[in-house]
């Protein structure tokens, strides 16, 4: 198996983990992979049976793509597995891919003023079927399961190709004020970095009445901005003795439906306001002083404010520096002194192999993808166990939404029923885990590709954070008679990313056990409403 060239380095700094072999030499192998696989297999044949490619084509890849790993201790490391083809049925979505996508829904477009009026909420891979994803593993990509299609009488036709991917996007018409959902096939993804053409071909559009799409942090500013430049606002921001609009915060909530001016045919915010003390403090806790009493409705489509009343006086809590988050020193508090280095060391590298998306470790395997609106999905989950070999597990795992009912009667904080997942997206939200660490030892990053509200491609870093961690005890038992004793220390595989929702921080995790057990995990953190 090919390995990194560094050791792991003795310390809690954050290291990304990166294939150690050089281009040339992983090259190398890929080119010998490929003439062993033609040789052994005939693609020229617009089809064969897998009976006839079976046993060929897992004895030719298995004794080239598949080397023992190295003795040398100064190469061991993450594991990266050369990989027949590049892009697999389930990986999400390139920045290619999502310009092709964009490009081709954009160039549809009836007349200029519908192309002007799009703008994308989001921009995902459909996923296919799970044949296609059976066949994708069994003979296309390492490491080659043949198992996984059923034998069939007269054999199983296996195409010399998969079918192209597809993206599915969901558009919102500022003009219009109406939702679409496109499916496009990708078909020459590549032809953008040649030429700038867009190669993809619109297989569907579908208007959806009476919906709403997530709201965008684009709208977020325009709507704070409008709220903010208003004049009774600001009359009633006044009598709370607030004159500079740079304190203020408007935290646009979707509106919910409790009234059928409520209506999703239209597109409608009610703000949450708070308030700093200081503009010249970033890191200052404003949502520590609410501004209570005061309603607000904003048009989102048109950007204007439809409803504005002042219902009631209510102080604005004084300000407090023990409730910024600022180092303990800066807010007349002490933060711990006495807290000691703790290093997680790793000298022989970490028991996990990646390719591309493709995760194996200590008996597990699986792929990692991700979404704007869910974060993390984890895609065919399996476990080879022993004799029985591989054994799935799960098509698909992933958070489809995070409910918060917040549950107060009390006036405006009844309405506040948030759907964190559908309305604000906990994938567009994830951290780039550059901007601060929160995973200790050697680590294996994964970017994640997603569409801003004109079309544009964004990246965000280091989303998905792959490690390992001890896990205390698994298993001890010490005999009475002979005063011997046994343990056996648990590790587990983590795979996990942090998104931040307005004022609160989630924390997403799925562990994998060495006694075969799966476990989902949910952190809340950052600033409580």
């Amino acid at each position: 198996m090919a390995t990194t060239a560094k050791k792991a380095t003795p310390t809690n700094v954050c290291c990304a983990a990166d294939g150690g072999k050089s281009a040339a030499a992983v090259a190398g192998v890929r080119r010998e992979a490929a003439s062993a696989f033609a040789s052994a297999v005939d693609w020229s044949v617009p089809s064969v049976t897998a009976e006839d490619l079976q046993d060929k084509k897992a004895a030719a890849m298995t004794s080239v793509i598949r080397p023992e790993p190295s003795s040398n201790a100064a190469t061991k490391g993450i594991q990266v597995m050369p990989r027949a083809q590049t892009v697999h049925p389930l990986d999400p979505l390139s920045a290619a891919e999502i310009s092709v996508a964009v490009a081709t829904v954009m160039a549809a477009g009836a007349t200029p003023e519908v192309r002007d009026g799009m703008r994308f909420i989001e921009v995902v891979l459909l996923e296919p079927d799970k044949h296609v994803v059976a066949l994708a593993d069994a003979y296309f990509f390492s490491p080659f399961q043949p198992s996984l299609l059923p034998r069939t009488k007269g054999g199983l036709t296996i195409p010399s190709k998969l079918p192209p991917r597809r993206a599915r996007l969901v558009v919102y018409n500022k003009k219009s004020n109406e939702t679409s959902i496109w499916i496009v096939e990708l078909t020459q993804v590549h032809a953008t970095t040649r030429g700038g053409h867009h190669r993809g071909k619109v297989i569907s559009s579908t208007v959806v009445l009476d919906v709403q799409p997530p709201m965008d942090a684009v709208e977020y500013a325009e709507c704070e901005a409008v709220v903010k430049d208003y004049p009774p606002f600001i009359e009633a921001m006044k009598k709370r003795g607030i004159d500079d609009m740079d304190l203020v915060m408007v935290d646009p909530w979707c509106v919910g439906y409790h009234r059928e001016s409520d209506s999703p045919s239209r597109r409608l915010a009610k703000p949450l306001i708070f308030c700093r003390t200081e503009s010249d403090r970033p890191l200052e806790n404003g949502y520590a002083r609410p501004v209570e009493g005061i309603h607000v409705l904003v048009d989102m489509q048109n950007m204007v404010v439809i409803e504005f009343e002042d219902r009631k006086f209510v102080p604005l809590p004084p300000a407090d520096p023990l409730r910024n988050y600022t180092p303990g020193e800066t807010r007349g508090g002490v933060d711990r002194s006495d807290v000691k280095p703790l290093q997680i060391v790793q000298p022989e590298g970490p028991i996990f192999r990646v390719n591309g998306r493709y995760v194996e470790w200590q008996k597990w395997n699986f792929r990692v993808g991700f979404t704007p609106r869910e974060g993390l999905v984890i895609h065919s989950v399996a476990y080879v166990d022993g004799s029985r070999g591989r054994r799935p597990i799960a098509h698909r795992l992933s958070f489809v939404e995070m409910v918060v009912p917040y549950g107060d009667p009390n006036d405006p904080h009844y309405r506040k029923n948030a759907f964190d997942a559908g309305e604000d997206g906990l994938g567009k939200n994830a951290h780039s885990l550059k901007k601060g660490c929160d995973c200790l030892g050697y680590i294996k990053y994964f970017d994640a590709h997603f569409t801003n509200f004109t079309g544009g491609v964004e990246t965000t870093e280091n989303c998905v954070c792959l490690h390992e961690e001890d896990y205390g005890i698994l298993w001890k038992h010490q005999d009475w008679r002979t005063g011997l004793a046994e343990v056996r220390r648990s590790r587990r595989l983590t795979v996990s990313f942090i998104c931040t929702v307005v004022n609160y921080e989630y924390g997403f995790y799925w562990h994998f056990y060495h006694d075969g057990k799966i476990e989902a995990e949910v952190k809340l953190t950052g600033i409580l409403s």
